[in-house]
């Protein structure tokens, strides 16, 4: 294994580590105003980055830009955002993937730290802009793995179950779209069947940390040949989609009923009060008071289950909780 890659293959990581160092004196040069950090996150981050045929980059590269201690989300986080953005715009063309920056406050991250995403981040990162990442997190946790909260479970199958259905209607089936949409939907459905194994490892409380781990753990061959295929993307899909559907509803079920068991499908006023706020609507009465991830994940699920397109108000329910 490489530094930024699943696989030893030096002239990757060489391109990672020199897009690091040019966009990294890119960002000092801009000196933002209330930026603490930058660390490259994501598979280059924790090396386990993917390598697509002809030795290219495949991957998103996901930065974590950490502002200074005190920032807050209402202004200094869009303006921080729109400072880096030319830098997120050149460097897309650069390399030919999303080169995409995360804008957190410490706040955030503390608030966050029981999360897969921020727990990943804790276990690898590569320092980009100034302050190191030893710096920026040593406020926050480490959690082991099988303690990850239920609620990631949710999550994730919200999350994979909308790139799903995504898949499904970028996808025409007859083989006549372009080779963008195809690359779409193989990823979407080869995400699914991660995201399904992952969440179910998390409800069975046995995640780990690198996704070989988790391989092993879960001992599903489609998982497993799903890994492959995130370290080597092929142009076929790692399955169709109705197999996709099916891993997908089956491990909605297994959370689902764990949920159930642990008490947190329970009704909060908390959570209604974030739903309204958020939604600017109380919604169904059936659904009121539900954890707001559980609540846009049974959405999902109702499409999936139909194999209908994605209604306008479940696409603008996951853009908020996303």
């Amino acid at each position: 294994m490489g530094r930024h890659v699943a696989e030893d293959f030096p002239s990757l990581d060489r391109t990672v580590d020199d897009a690091c160092a040019a966009i990294g004196l890119e960002i000092e040069a801009l000196a933002v105003p209330g930026l603490a950090g930058v660390v490259l996150g994501g598979g280059y981050g924790r090396g386990e980055g993917g390598v697509r045929e002809g030795g290219r980059l495949s991957n998103d590269m996901d930065f974590f830009a950490i502002t200074e201690e005190g920032a807050g989300e209402g202004g200094d986080v869009p303006r921080i955002a729109a400072l880096l953005e030319p830098v997120s715009r050149k460097w897309t063309g650069k390399l030919g993937i999303d080169v995409d920056f995360i804008v957190r406050t410490p706040w955030r991250i503390r608030h966050d730290e029981k999360r897969i995403m921020i727990q990943e981040l804790l276990r690898g990162y590569f320092d980009v802009a100034g302050k190191s990442g030893a710096e920026l997190f040593a406020a926050v946790e480490r959690r082991a793995a099988e303690d990850i909260p239920l609620g990631e479970a949710a999550r994730l199958l919200m999350n994979r179950g909308m790139g799903l259905l995504l898949a499904r209607e970028q996808g025409t089936g007859n083989g006549e779209q372009g080779t963008d949409s195809r690359d779409f939907v193989s990823r979407n459905i080869n995400k699914c069947i991660l995201g399904a194994g992952d969440a179910l490892l998390v409800a069975r409380h046995r995640y780990a940390w690198r996704a070989a781990g988790r391989a092993d753990a879960l001992d599903d061959a489609l998982y497993r040949k799903a890994v492959e295929w995130k370290f080597r993307p092929k142009a076929d899909p790692v399955c169709d989609w109705e197999t996709a559907r099916a891993v997908w509803t089956g491990a909605f079920g297994e959370v689902m009923e764990a949920l159930a068991r642990s008490g947190d499908l329970g009704r909060s006023i908390r959570e209604a009060l974030r739903w309204i706020v958020r939604r600017r609507t109380a919604g169904e009465l059936k659904s009121f008071g539900q954890d707001c991830t559980v609540r846009v994940l049974r959405g999902v699920e109702n499409a999936i289950r139909a194999r209908s397109g994605i209604p306008q108000s479940l696409r603008r329910d996951w853009e908020i909780f996303n």
